[in-house]
């Protein structure tokens, strides 16, 4: 019998042969932590007595950059003072997002094992890597011995056919995915994502795609490695070629195979407090919003979500093909009165670009704020927690009780396309009216 993607990697870096349910000590290529989980890995690789890192690891200050606080600026001076003494790359304020600073510096391959202290770590699939996330202990374990143990995860093979309609993006798609197939759904298992629409679709959905298979459940997630991921590759390192590529066998074993047809999906929301509460646009127009739609309110509310903010950027959303469709949605128009659109590029790169195109000149014209490049309000920390009760629409991926700082507001999830109509709107709203 063939093997998975994962059974192959997790075999390469363990030097012997693995399947499905085996457990494993393997080699680390890569690691990495950010500013909401490196403090642990400082403290426990000091505890050790560790003089030396055992892999390579950089960390990112993206989740409150610039500090919002007293106790933040410590951990981030806390933190270079740990990238000095140890000869570690730090990504400071301003550069961006871990998970695209990382990716867009060449460090990670296809085939390669990485560990971050992040859940969203799985992110990097997108690229044909092994990449989960791991808690900040057990990443220090994996810098002391360069090192980590694996139980091998079984693997779901999803197939998407079909076309995506006008205003169906690759958040929407996933989101739909996440809705058939449950929050815990695929839990510890391995997702291999193939078919028409993901030949069709370009790294920067991949990647959108990949991030949010965390909430499914999934270890970690593969795109197919084709001639996008190559060229991406290429474009920013030399040391990428046809040989890291890792693909499964045609007679792999998997647990599942899942085939979802998108040829009439409509544009997704997710609803109040689950990534997997999901409804078409077309329901939360059409229908009074009840419990299931507003969240733990019992009351009845008349058609359209009214909003009070409205949020673009993260792991997730906040790439460059993000922006330009942000920017055709806001150009010449105008934030809806009451709303407060916030813009978050997810790397400095990607700032630049926007700006040479012109997209922040539309987003400022238009009455959003665009802060500085990184995770933004996505974790709660700063730059938008909303006040109790107000309604929040982010291109993030999650949208938990209190996942923006606050346990009293409610937050939905849609594509960039709808998150710029509906702050245009003042409401929940369709983006296929402005495409």
């Amino acid at each position: 019998m063939g093997k998975t993607i994962a059974e192959k990697i997790l075999s390469s870096h363990a030097g012997r042969d693995l399947k499905a349910g085996d457990f494993a000590i393997c080699k680390i290529d890569f690691t990495f932590a950010q500013d909401g989980t490196s403090s642990i890995v400082i403290d426990r690789i000091k505890e050790l007595g560790i003089k030396q890192l055992e892999t390579k690891f950089c960390m990112v200050i993206d989740h409150s950059a610039p500090s919002p606080s007293e106790g933040v600026s410590r951990v981030h001076k806390k933190m270079r003072s740990f990238a000095k003494e140890f000869n570690v790359h730090l990504y400071d304020i301003g550069c961006g997002v871990c998970h695209h600073v990382i990716p867009e510096s060449g460090q990670i391959l296809p085939g390669d094992l990485v560990l971050g202290a992040d859940s969203h770590t799985c992110t990097h699939g997108a690229l044909g890597a092994f990449s989960t996330g791991v808690g900040s202990t057990d990443l220090a374990i994996a810098l002391a011995t360069g090192k980590n143990w694996f139980k091998v995860p079984k693997t779901v093979k999803i197939i998407i056919t079909g076309k995506a309609p006008k205003g169906v993006f690759a958040k929407d798609i996933i989101l739909y995915i996440i809705k058939k197939i449950g929050a815990d759904g695929v839990t510890y298992k391995a997702v291999e994502f193939s078919g028409a629409v993901i030949d069709e679709m370009d790294m920067d959905g991949r990647f959108t795609v990949c991030n949010m298979v965390v909430e499914m459940g999934a270890k970690v997630g593969f795109m197919p490695r084709d001639k996008k991921t190559l060229n991406w590759l290429k474009a920013i390192t030399p040391k990428c070629e046809k040989n890291n590529f890792v693909e499964a066998d045609k007679d792999a074993e998997y647990e599942s195979v899942l085939k979802f047809d998108i040829s009439k999906l409509k544009p997704l929301v997710a609803c109040p407090h689950a990534v997997d509460n999901v409804k078409s646009i077309d329901e939360l127009k059409n229908a009074s919003l009840d419990k299931s739609v507003i969240g733990s309110t019992n009351k009845t509310f008349a058609c359209r979500v009214k909003i009070n903010e409205a949020f673009l950027g993260t792991c997730t959303n906040g790439r460059l093909n993000d922006l330009l469709v942000a920017a055709s949605i806001l150009k010449a128009r105008k934030v809806a009165f009451g709303v407060k659109l916030i813009i978050a590029p997810a790397s400095k790169a990607i700032f630049l670009d926007a700006l040479k195109l012109g997209l922040i000149d539309i987003f400022i014209k238009a009455g959003a704020v665009v802060v500085s490049p990184g995770c933004g309000s996505c974790v709660g920390t700063h730059n938008g927690v909303p006040a109790d009760g107000e309604i929040v629409i982010s291109s993030a991926n999650r949208n938990f009780k209190g996942r923006m700082g606050n346990p009293n507001a409610f937050i939905y999830l849609a594509s960039p396309a709808t998150v710029a109509a509906s702050a245009i709107k003042g409401y929940i709203a369709d983006p296929r009216e402005f495409l």
